[in-house]
């Protein structure tokens, strides 16, 4: 898979949250996803859609700091913008199965002014 094809898939997740398209998300996702923050520790796809789709919502905007994918791994940081206008910064580790996001791991940032 090419550095830009896995790219454009992590662009689809997060534009999913911009415009609260779920197929987009859905369609990135396998089967046997986990998603790992520290309020979530693991939990599967399901539960994903559950506890952390709701919030986009909330969020309006991303831009990308940094958007690298390293073997079969993709690094993000980005800054975000919630609906209410206030900015914040993440970085993530999206891990790839082929050309769907398989894990995904939340490092909190900060808020932004």
């Amino acid at each position: 898979m090419s550095t830009r094809d896995r790219l454009d898939v992590v662009r689809d997740a997060y534009r999913a949250y911009e415009t609260g398209e779920r197929g987009l998300i859905e369609g990135a996702l396998t089967e046997d996803f986990l998603f790992y923050s520290p309020p979530d520790p693991g939990i599967d796809r399901d539960e994903y859609f559950v506890r952390c789709w709701p919030n986009a919502q909330n969020l309006e905007r991303f831009e990308f700091v940094r958007l690298v994918e390293i073997g079969d791994e993709v690094l993000v940081t980005y800054d975000a913008e919630r609906g209410d206008g206030s900015r914040f910064r993440n970085t993530e580790i999206l891990g790839f199965a082929g050309d769907r996001i398989r894990r995904v791991e939340v490092y909190f940032g900060w808020d932004l002014k």
